[in-house]
């Protein structure tokens, strides 16, 4: 939107009214506010204060109930297609959504639910689209990797490994022609970080000083492929001087610590004053495509019950409980809430009409006139 303001949940425009709409649904759900300062896991100068700390566990949660439905639905062969979770790694799309405006633009991946969910997506279209109904994001003809929703600035996941950073230096490219404050921000994988567009739209990003942010979630494989086995560095982040560009790391683990960081990068993009490689060393809890995936060995049983140890959503709802930001009892109302949203969406997902034959070519080639 034009004005710039916040578009993150369909409930309300900006944190303030979520908590009070919230507080108003669920009597007693939100305790005294903690003060700012007596909160433990503040890194920097940044204003992490309650509304802050509320809104990433209200994305988290969001992200997280999400997913874990769409995954049952997919186990039970209820929607087709593959399904690419985003279990665990809800603290990176939750810290750098908690900065970004509808007017701001993200690409995205093939595990793309999350970046949606986090940005504000409707929980009804984003079902809808996952069952293949024409009441869907993108009329059912989509699905999982190609969910887009243009007035969030969500310019669509991406089934191409590397697919996203051409879009998003374009995005940025427009945002600084236009003289505009808006920022774009390009998530991708460590897989993605070997394939030439990445390195060509770094490279331009950083000469022209687009206002872009390079998120790379780094979730330890490429798929299958251990990160050690498909590159020789470790941090990808390492490879943001040779553009010309701030690299940093972060805990992706941690939500504070990615908002921090994200933060601090998306500003600089505002400024003027280019491009930044955020690498957010992070984990998925289910496996590549699916729940249980496709019986490929690849990571032991042990390594994923040691990175479920550092949970991002269960070990920060921890942190709200012990420092008195909320109560468990308020997070259990909340995750009552969500959950029942997402089974109207499912109702409703179900009992959307599939597209009509007529509607095969429409939305996917450009004709005189317009788009056919």
């Amino acid at each position: 939107m034009a004005d710039g303001r916040k578009g993150t949940y369909p409930v309300a425009e900006t944190v303030a009214p979520v908590v009070a709409e919230y507080a108003r649904r669920l009597p007693g759900c939100l305790t005294a506010p903690a003060a700012v300062d007596s909160i433990p896991w503040r890194r920097s100068d940044m204003d992490v204060n309650r509304e802050v700390l509320l809104d990433l566990h209200y994305r988290m949660l969001r992200i997280r109930l999400f997913e874990e439905e769409a995954g049952k639905l997919s186990e039970a062969g209820r929607i087709p297609g593959a399904l690419h979770l985003y279990v665990g790694e809800e603290a990176v799309a939750a810290g750098v959504m908690a900065h970004l405006t509808d007017a701001d633009q993200l690409t995205s991946t093939h595990r793309g639910h999350g970046h949606l969910v986090a940005k504000g997506g409707d929980f009804k279209k984003m079902y809808a689209e996952l069952f293949g109904r024409s009441t869907g994001y993108c009329k059912g003809k989509g699905g999982s990797m190609h969910i887009a929703d243009v007035d969030l600035g969500m310019l669509g996941a991406n089934g191409i490994v590397g697919g996203g950073p051409p879009i998003a230096i374009g995005a940025a490219f427009a945002n600084k022609y236009r003289g505009t404050r808006n920022v774009t921000v390009c998530f991708f994988g460590d897989g993605a970080s070997n394939e030439g567009t990445f390195h060509e739209a770094a490279n331009m990003a950083a000469l022209y000083r687009l206002p872009v942010v390079f998120v790379c979630e780094n979730n330890g494989f490429g798929e299958f492929t251990p990160q050690a086995k498909h590159q020789a560095i470790r941090d990808v982040a390492d490879r943001a001087t040779s553009y010309g560009m701030p690299g940093l790391i972060v805990d992706g683990m941690d939500a504070v610590a990615v908002y921090e960081s994200a933060g601090e990068a998306i500003e600089r993009a505002r400024r003027g004053e280019g491009p930044t490689l955020l690498e957010a060393k992070t984990y998925r809890f289910f496996d590549h495509v699916g729940v249980r995936g496709m019986g490929v060995s690849y990571r032991a049983d042990e390594e994923v019950l040691e990175w479920r140890k550092r949970d991002p959503l269960l070990s920060f709802e921890q942190k709200l409980v012990e420092t008195g930001v909320t109560d468990q009892g308020s997070i259990n109302a909340l995750r009552e809430r969500v959950l029942f949203e997402i089974n109207e969406a499912i109702t409703f997902a179900q009992e959307s009409p599939f597209p009509d034959e007529s509607q095969l070519l429409e939305d996917v080639y450009a004709v005189s006139g317009g788009v056919r």
